[in-house]
């Protein structure tokens, strides 16, 4: 298996208003909800960066899907990490996040290994960080 990633899926159980909040509050590009017409098709995919797509999938129909029984979400499996090219844009950002309803869980800081980050929750709960590296290139 070669190391690639070209779809992160996130549970989510209000499809719309997760749409709205990548769409509409944060500027995520998409063509709205796709596959209604199929039972547990409903689903909406972001462009991230070239060959890479957010898909918002509710909940229920993953776990159709997969044949796995649905358990009650935990925002600490994993982070969805942004990375920046400042501290300013780091702070852009998570005001950007705060303004789109966002749920800010570790304000933008100095971190103990020379960054910068802050961490927010979408609306069903998924960790987000925001942060600026020093030791890595410029992100386009």
């Amino acid at each position: 298996m070669k190391p690639r990633v070209s779809v992160i899926t996130i549970g989510v159980d209000n499809l719309e208003q997760s749409v709205k909040f990548y769409r509409d509050g944060l500027g995520f590009p998409t063509d709205g909800i796709v596959g209604e017409e199929f039972e547990n098709g409903a689903v909406a995919f972001f462009d991230l960066q070239p060959g890479l797509k957010l898909a918002v999938w509710p909940r229920k129909s993953i776990a159709h899907e997969t044949k796995v029984l649905m358990g009650g979400p935990s925002a600490t499996e994993f982070t969805l990490g942004h990375n920046v090219n400042s501290k300013a844009e780091v702070d852009e950002v998570m005001a950007k996040a705060t303004d789109a309803g966002a749920h800010v869980t570790d304000p933008a800081h100095d971190t103990f290994w020379g960054g910068y980050s802050g961490h927010f929750q979408d609306p069903d709960g998924h960790l987000w960080e925001v942060v600026w590296n020093p030791e890595w290139e410029e992100i386009e």
